[in-house]
């Protein structure tokens, strides 16, 4: 169903008062003067409530996303998968420690290997443990060797995060051990991550793996059909 402009304006301004997470009462409506019987439009059609909210949360989430667009889309070098001249940016934020994000990886591979346009901008969001935080270090040590992808790959192919695996991922990218360690424990590296902490609270993020996908925010697993859908609205408004 399309929304009356008079209805949309009207749940905007009452959702918002709250910022988004408002319950809308239907008590607490009163028909507007101009726009007719809001109420019992809206006891009528309750139907279009949800649809109203979420026009507010797209709302929201693309002006999020436009305000912080260069902390989004610019990546920490060589943190890149995909095309890295690609026409449209798909922006992952990810936990090494988080399983979501692992069931997500063949859906990016899928993605990349069907749209040669796309490319991939990895955020690392160490949030769900300590070991997530060296990982998430590590990580970005290997892409500063141009090593990202590998290293990406191989530690989370090797399962649960820790010492003995973040290691072993090192060693499968063919790491320079002890440059990487240097860089892992570096002011630009530790910048990365709190800026990207900071994004993402800015974003509304309260998981892994999240998403930016052109003015488009979304968080979980969402899968491959998901994501290509995304890339195409990207494009299209691009």
């Amino acid at each position: 169903m399309t929304l009356r402009p008079f209805l949309l304006a009207l749940l905007l301004v009452a959702a918002g008062a709250v910022g988004g997470a408002a319950v809308l009462g239907l008590q607490a409506l009163r028909p507007a003067p101009a726009a007719g019987d809001v109420r019992g439009y809206l006891l009528a059609h309750p139907e279009v409530l949800p649809e109203a909210m979420n026009a507010l949360r797209e709302r929201e989430s693309a002006k999020a996303v436009a305000a912080n667009r260069g902390a989004i889309v610019d990546p920490f070098p060589g943190a890149v998968g995909g095309n890295p001249n690609g026409d449209v940016t798909v922006v992952a934020f990810m936990d090494y420690a988080c399983g979501y994000c692992r069931a997500s990886l063949p859906a990016l591979a899928e993605l990349v290997k069907v749209d040669p346009g796309v490319r991939i901008v990895y955020r690392e969001l160490p949030i769900l443990s300590p070991e997530s935080r060296t990982a998430a270090e590590w990580s970005l040590a290997a892409a500063e060797q141009g090593k990202f992808m590998p290293f990406h790959e191989a530690l989370y192919a090797a399962g649960r995060v820790n010492q003995a695996t973040i290691a072993a991922a090192a060693a499968a990218a063919g790491l320079d051990r002890t440059r990487a360690s240097a860089v892992a424990r570096s002011q630009p590296v530790a910048a990365e991550i709190a800026k990207n902490l900071k994004t993402a609270g800015e974003l509304g993020v309260t998981g892994t793996p999240s998403w930016v996908i052109g003015d488009r925010f979304a968080s979980g697993a969402i899968g491959y059909d998901a994501l290509v859908e995304a890339v195409k609205a990207a494009r299209a408004k691009s």
